[in-house]
């Protein structure tokens, strides 16, 4: 029987095939290696944490550093500065205008929406927040008119004007209401409306003889400062406030 052609015949196995298995492999090691999608979204809670925790100091100290400054324009005596001056020179329209304009910063409109925003919460059992609420305005008034006022000494009329009382009055219930929402949609409709309640309540301040315009600044920014300064405990310590952004945890490979 003739021997099988040897052409036919199969050829041996290599002792080692290349292959891209190996490579795939180190390729998966790599990737494993970058920073899992957990700690990369743990990082940007972090992150996010402390911009919130530090957004409310750096607020009051900003505030705080108008109501400190804006003394430092005052001429000698405390007269009107220069804006000041300047606005009052325009301003000699109708005393009744100038009354309406100032009412949102009087009693019977800053009481009612004091009390209303503290029944608010109240109603659904956010007692620490119904209390700041209440409570914050009343504390940036007795600071105002015992501390502040004194400090500053600028006459006008009869009275201590810097910081004007009823600026920070109405300024300090906007902000406790809030501060204590915890809601960003809250906030910025209190960002964009009370400044244009501001500039009308000063108009009618500065028309009156009521103030002058830098009374106004420091008092909306003394209102601010004070209130903020009086929240950052109260936000650590009211259980009903948003849990702290964790970490999530990786997912099962």
């Amino acid at each position: 029987m003739p021997a099988p052609d040897s052409s036919f015949a199969p050829d041996p196995m290599p002792a080692s095939i290349p292959s891209g298995g190996g490579n795939d492999a180190a390729e998966d090691a790599s990737a494993r290696a970058v920073v899992p999608p957990a700690a990369s979204d743990g990082a940007a809670a972090d992150r996010a944490r402390w911009l919130r925790g530090a957004a409310l100091p750096l607020l009051a100290v900003l505030a705080a550093l108008i109501t400190v400054v804006v003394p430092l324009s005052f001429p000698s005596g405390g007269g009107p500065t220069g804006l000041d001056a300047w606005l009052e020179a325009r301003l000699n329209g109708s005393d009744g205008l100038y009354r309406v304009l100032v009412a949102p910063s009087n009693a019977y409109i800053v009481i009612p929406l004091l009390l209303g925003g503290a029944v608010w919460f109240a109603s659904r059992q956010l007692w620490w927040r119904a209390g700041f609420v209440l409570l914050a305005p009343e504390f940036a008034i007795i600071v105002n008119t015992l501390v502040l006022k004194p400090l500053w000494d600028r006459p006008l009329q009869h009275y201590l004007a810097y910081p004007s009382g009823h600026t920070v009055h109405l300024v300090a219930v906007v902000t406790a209401i809030a501060l204590a929402s915890e809601s960003a949609r809250v906030r910025v409709l209190v960002a964009i409306v009370t400044p244009v309640v501001l500039v009308a309540v000063a108009v009618g301040m500065i028309g009156l003889g009521y103030h002058h315009a830098t009374d106004v600044i420091g008092g909306a920014a003394a209102a601010v400062a004070l209130v903020a300064v009086l929240y950052i405990p109260v936000r650590r310590v009211d259980p009903t406030m948003p849990e702290p952004v964790t970490r999530r945890s990786a997912p099962p490979r």
